[in-house]
């Protein structure tokens, strides 16, 4: 009996004890949101209404350990769809482009060598607008014929026949369509002297200057086709440079606040009103160490938006991107 009572005296001792000793207990974690306002929020619990919202977890000395992205809201996912079907645009047309330049580089020797395959051409157009001019003498003497025809059945006091009547109206067609080729003839024959002339201009650029300079040609030959701003990256350093330049750029020319930055994508907020221009750059890669910076406008979806994006103040926005761009560069020394 005593050793019961000293057994259960011990094990109270020992509840006593564990009760006193402090338990350890996992510190929460810290998290980093954004609001909709753009403020930066430190809390230990994400409430249910923010869960949505672009969140960091931090570990205990303050560094994000943990990253959760801003769900896309729908316009957000239309304008992501919009810039990746440009993004495909674009590099089809330098693709086109760069075949273009080869093929050029490969059939020519010498901008002679193209004056002397322009001249083959304009005499295959001069001869083909011959033979069609000689059809069209043919058939001119076919409708006098007819003509002449039916005017003797009215002189006659006859109505002419129904094959002199359609044989007119035949005539007149074929001579329509004679004259039409004509004119088609000398439209293609303006249009190919102006091709052979850019391909001159361009195989004289491309022989002329270094594979660099080529290279950054490629920017300004599919500008005008897409209307936007681009900048072409010498090398990784130069184009990560570029791309924080450039998110400067966005900021100050936006006038929405800034909603996206990663490696690929810098992007502001979607146009709120009429008046708004929102600003994005994308990062195109042409080959595994050739890229380009692409801007993209977009303005609100509104008549006075679309006019706004038509304007030559976002026109003007373009123009200055690639100067802006080179300008810190060159300051630099980058």
């Amino acid at each position: 009996m005593t050793i019961a009572v000293v057994c259960s005296l011990c094990a109270f001792s020992s509840q006593v004890v564990a009760a006193k000793r402090p338990t350890k207990t996992t510190p929460k974690s810290l998290f980093r949101i954004e609001d909709e306002q753009g403020r930066t929020i430190y809390t230990d619990q994400i409430p249910a209404e923010k869960n949505s919202l672009r969140q960091e977890r931090l570990n205990p000395q303050g560094r994000a350990v943990e990253t959760k992205e801003k769900e896309r809201s729908r316009e957000q996912q239309i304008m992501d769809a919009r810039l990746a079907a440009l993004r495909v645009e674009e590099q089809k047309l330098i693709a086109r482009q760069k075949l273009h330049d080869e093929a050029l580089l490969s059939t020519f020797h010498s901008k002679e060598d193209i004056a002397a395959a322009l001249e083959v051409k304009m005499q295959g157009f001069a001869e083909q607008r011959q033979l069609l001019q000689s059809s069209l003498k043919q058939t001119s003497d076919q409708l006098d014929y007819y003509l002449k025809v039916a005017a003797e059945f009215e002189r006659s006091g006859q109505k002419p026949s129904a094959a002199v009547v359609n044989n007119i109206a035949l005539t007149q067609q074929k001579i329509e369509q004679v004259q039409a080729a004509i004119r088609g003839n000398m439209d293609k024959q303006q249009l190919t002297q102006h091709e052979y002339e850019a391909d001159v201009e361009r195989y004289l650029f491309l022989t002329q200057t270094t594979k660099k300079t080529r290279e950054e040609a490629l920017v300004p030959s599919v500008k005008d086709a897409n209307s936007l701003g681009l900048f072409y990256c010498d090398n990784d350093h130069q184009c990560n440079k570029a791309w924080h330049l450039a998110r400067d750029f966005i900021n100050q020319y936006s006038t929405t606040q800034p909603n996206i930055f990663n490696e690929k994508l810098i992007m502001n907020r979607p146009p709120a009103t009429s008046t708004d221009i929102s600003l994005s750059l994308s990062r195109i890669a042409l080959t595994d160490n050739d890229y380009l910076l692409f801007l993209d406008i977009l303005c609100h979806d509104s008549a006075t938006g679309r006019e706004l994006c038509a304007s030559d103040r976002v026109k003007d926005i373009r123009a200055r991107f690639r100067p802006y761009i080179n300008d810190v560069l060159a300051r630099s020394g980058k």
